[in-house]
């Protein structure tokens, strides 16, 4: 039998972890003496082993807790799956990496190829397998919904390049689309929702962006402003609730509101001229 201390030595786990694995009821110790000290048996620790891997493999704490209480779990086949998605993270970060040496040489490197988008295809294959009336209902029928999955592997560049710049990483972008498909009904009911009520959001959208832009000579980091760009972000959040848009979601948005054409000639022609920096200054301001 291990101690905490010893588990976290070998592991390289905190104790503070560890205790936490046992507050979530993810990982028990096999034993809790009288004087309240954890104690871990081989058996336990093959188990902690297990969740390590799953962790490797960016899967989220309360997933794993749901995959392993699963009575059909079975720790040989979670073993074979784990071990090939490692081997594929394994062979995109090489991918990467080649790419890396490549741009360290000065080499011209564009085309997002290492950018491995195969697990996200693949994702909507396993959907469309396993919900075809679903497909059918919204689709209107199956080979519409395989025209779509061919029109975006043939963008399959550009989904890559987006991808990584709003959520960080394919794998990050790959797993927000997995939630929102394992979840479909949900998500298509929520978005039906939204088209219902587009015209009050809408409304509420150019209320807020009227007050915002009444004088833009204020100073973007004043109260009168930041109380105005955190209803724009309020607002947004209430649309956008349930759906994972990434970690540089509003990285982008500022980025359009400073420099892309069509959006600075959109805002300002509503707006006044400057009124598109303007936002996109006091929404920099903002997320400081």
């Amino acid at each position: 039998m291990k101690t905490v201390k010893q588990v976290a030595e070998l592991t390289g786990i905190s104790v503070r972890t560890l205790q936490y694995y046992d507050e979530i009821d993810l990982f028990k110790p096999s034993e809790v003496t009288d004087a309240g000290y954890r104690l871990y048996d081989d058996v336990s620790l093959e188990t902690l082993q297990q969740i390590l891997f799953f962790k490797e493999l960016d899967f989220p704490l309360k997933d794993i807790k749901q995959i392993m209480e699963n009575p059909q779990y079975d720790k040989f086949t979670a073993y074979k799956k784990q071990k090939e998605l490692i081997r594929a993270k394994r062979d995109r970060l090489d991918r990467l990496l080649n790419l890396l040496e490549k741009l360290e040489r000065g080499e011209q490197c564009m085309s997002f190829k290492e950018f491995d988008m195969s697990d996200y295809f693949h994702a909507l294959q396993q959907f469309k397998s396993d919900h075809t009336d679903e497909v059918v209902k919204h689709w209107g029928s199956i080979e519409a919904f395989d025209s779509m999955l061919e029109n975006f592997k043939d963008k399959e560049s550009e989904i890559a390049k987006l991808a990584i710049q709003q959520y960080g990483s394919i794998e990050k972008y790959t797993e927000a689309m997995k939630a929102n498909l394992k979840n479909f009904p949900e998500t298509m009911e929520k978005l039906q929702s939204l088209g219902k009520d587009k015209d009050d959001y809408l409304t509420r959208s150019k209320e807020i962006n009227e007050k915002l832009t009444k004088d833009l000579t204020l100073d973007v980091a004043s109260n009168e402003v930041q109380e105005l760009v955190k209803e724009m972000v309020l607002l947004s959040n209430e649309v956008n609730k349930g759906f994972d848009m990434g970690e540089n979601f509003w990285d982008m948005v500022i980025e359009g509101y400073l420099h892309s054409e069509q959006l600075i000639k959109a805002n300002d022609s509503l707006y006044g001229e400057g009124a598109s920096a303007f936002i996109g200054r006091a929404l920099e301001e903002y997320f400081k």
